[in-house]
């Protein structure tokens, strides 16, 4: 089973997971860019989010968004659980309902209400996390997560953490500012935009808004653009055949070189190497 390692830097992304976790209480607090969920088999767990303290118990699947500080600060009865980590520009891309995209972006964990679904949960679960062991079905995975998120929305309670403003820094206003520029990168990295782009979209200066960025997410938002490209050639290299220049092309660069660079760059290996490494032999 995975714990958490405290030696992890801020922000280092998981990528797509769904892992079985021990729980332990974690030294210091985790922040990674992605959509969390996690569903435990027996007990509870606590977190500390936004200086405050928050429970999820067995057979309710709850979601936060991961980029907030979190950190389990305590547990009962719980041996096992579940966590899926899905990226935020995954997320984001599936259109789903307001409500729910606005609820987690705000730093809410938001929980499943229906008692019901627990025993389906754990077989979904489950099957994600066989389907992730090396067997190339990451697209059916996220088709299901979406699916799954989309009845999360439908019939879930939320549990409002994020809404404590005191405990924010920065203040309330800019952490709206850097979701709406989270959002902004998420949905349109594959197009030729710029730090200067993502600033217009919120009305900031762009030396202010990569700064402000920074202060959240540990990255500027020049980087953070080139990440959401690098994640998107490594999911098409992985389940399609297309050629290099054709990933590059459709992940947002606009030259071989630059993609390569920032591809080896991030992954400490060339596209055709990680095509090797990591695609399932039909």
């Amino acid at each position: 089973m995975k714990h958490f390692d405290s030696g992890r830097k801020d922000f280092s992304p998981y990528g797509l997971t769904c892992e079985i976790w021990e729980p332990r209480r974690m030294p210091r607090v985790d922040r990674h860019n992605e959509i969390e969920l996690n569903l435990l088999e027996d007990g509870a767990l606590t977190y500390l989010m936004w200086g405050r303290r928050v429970t999820v118990r067995a057979g309710s699947l709850a979601a936060f968004w991961a980029a907030i500080p979190h950190q389990v600060v305590d547990f009962e009865g719980a041996s096992r659980y579940y966590v899926v980590t899905a990226p935020l520009a995954s997320f984001l891309s599936w259109d789903l309902p307001r409500a729910l995209t606005a609820t987690l972006l705000a730093g809410d964990l938001v929980e499943e209400a229906d008692p019901a679904r627990a025993a389906l949960d754990r077989a979904l679960l489950t099957q994600w996390h066989a389907d992730l062991r090396g067997h190339g079905h990451e697209e059916w995975v996220l088709l299901e997560l979406k699916a799954r998120l989309l009845r999360l929305a439908a019939n879930s309670v939320r549990k409002g953490v994020g809404r404590a403003e005191e405990q924010r820094s920065p203040g309330a206003g800019e952490i709206g500012k850097v979701e709406a520029m989270a959002a902004f990168v998420a949905l349109h990295y594959r197009k030729p935009i710029r730090v200067p782009d993502v600033a217009r979209s919120v009305d900031l200066h762009p030396d202010y808004a990569s700064a402000l960025y920074r202060s959240v997410f540990g990255v500027g938002l020049g980087r953070s653009i080139v990440q959401h490209r690098v994640l998107h050639a490594e999911r098409m290299l992985v389940t399609t055949d297309a050629k290099v220049l054709t990933v590059a092309l459709a992940s947002g660069f606009h030259s071989l070189s630059r993609f390569n660079a920032a591809f080896k760059a991030h992954c400490r290996c060339t596209p055709v190497e990680y095509r090797r490494r990591h695609r399932v032999a039909p």
